[in-house]
């Protein structure tokens, strides 16, 4: 039976990029690792990364567990922060919502830290309200939202966290993959990969495509950042993506590319209630999230 112990292997393993790096992630031996992921091979009657490959390259089947633990380990720990609220009712709960399905990976490390300087404290980091995170934060359903687009409202704060460039990923053989930068009018009708969200949502678009009249492609939607940056690789289309979730593209051949001259600049806030009383928490929580952010943006 796979095991949560192997996602969060499988995590180590691509975040590092070597079984180095993933034991002291995981604070174990080399050796233990490798019996772990020898059991894991063993289980599923494959080897789930190329030997000797550098950077470590995963076979289709590691893919594939991947993308299991890219799915399942969030979800895991949503649910143990319910269960905790619903035994412990004196804990403080913070409930954050994410309008961004790329932020989930790279909130990880925040979301530990934060529960080692905030012992008392629940996390629920959910992004079931998406588009309508800002209205259940007015509402008192959620207490903190991580947005780019800020609406004016006398109840709730904004906090600028940091900015980040929006960037064109294509197959490193692809047309487009040797510009410095693409206009709008060599994007007209491409087929653009996407999450699934609804066209006039999507930064590309928005920002790019339709100020210069430029109809955006067919558009084809997948759940998975992993999963995407596949179908770019085989080109099935193309992607505008933030800049650190190309950091996720290990062993495949791809190229990211300026949106226009000046790069297509996005702004994260976060959104909170000053007067609520999970303010202080909501502020440590996004002083954590914009040392992060700015620390990923400066390496990118």
């Amino acid at each position: 039976m796979i095991e949560l112990r192997h996602l969060r292997t499988l995590i180590a393993l691509k975040e590092t990029g070597s079984l180095a790096g993933a034991a002291a992630k995981r604070f174990v031996t080399q050796s233990a690792l490798s019996h772990q992921i020898k059991e894991l091979e063993t289980r599923i009657s494959s080897a789930i990364f190329v030997r000797k490959s550098k950077p470590l390259a995963f076979t289709a089947e590691g893919v594939k567990l991947l993308q299991l633990a890219e799915d399942i380990l969030p979800k895991v720990m949503e649910t143990e922060n319910e269960l905790k609220q619903g035994l412990n009712e004196e804990n403080h709960l913070l409930r954050v919502g994410i309008e961004c399905h790329s932020c989930f990976r790279w909130l990880m490390p925040v979301m530990t830290t934060f529960r080692e300087q905030h012992s008392h404290a629940n996390l629920d980091l959910s992004s079931r309200y998406l588009f309508d995170s800002l209205d259940a934060l007015e509402a008192g359903s959620l207490d903190v939202v991580l947005t780019s687009d800020p609406v004016p409202n006398q109840s709730v704060a904004y906090q600028h966290l940091f900015d980040f460039e929006v960037k064109l990923v294509v197959a490193s053989d692809h047309p487009l993959a040797n510009e410095v930068y693409v206009t709008p009018e060599q994007l007209a009708e491409h087929p653009i990969l996407s999450y699934p969200v609804p066209i006039e949502r999507m930064d590309i678009y928005r920002h790019f495509l339709e100020p210069a009249g430029i109809k955006l492609g067919p558009q084809i939607h997948c759940d998975l950042t992993m999963m995407l940056l596949q179908r770019i690789a085989c080109k099935d289309g193309i992607a505008a993506l933030p800049s650190w979730s190309i950091k996720e593209a290990h062993g495949l051949s791809l190229t990211s590319i300026s949106l226009g001259k000046e790069g297509l600049i996005r702004p994260l806030f976060g959104a909170y209630r000053p007067n609520n009383s999970t303010g202080k928490l909501a502020q440590d929580w996004l002083n954590l999230v914009s040392k992060e952010g700015l620390k990923r943006n400066t390496t990118a």
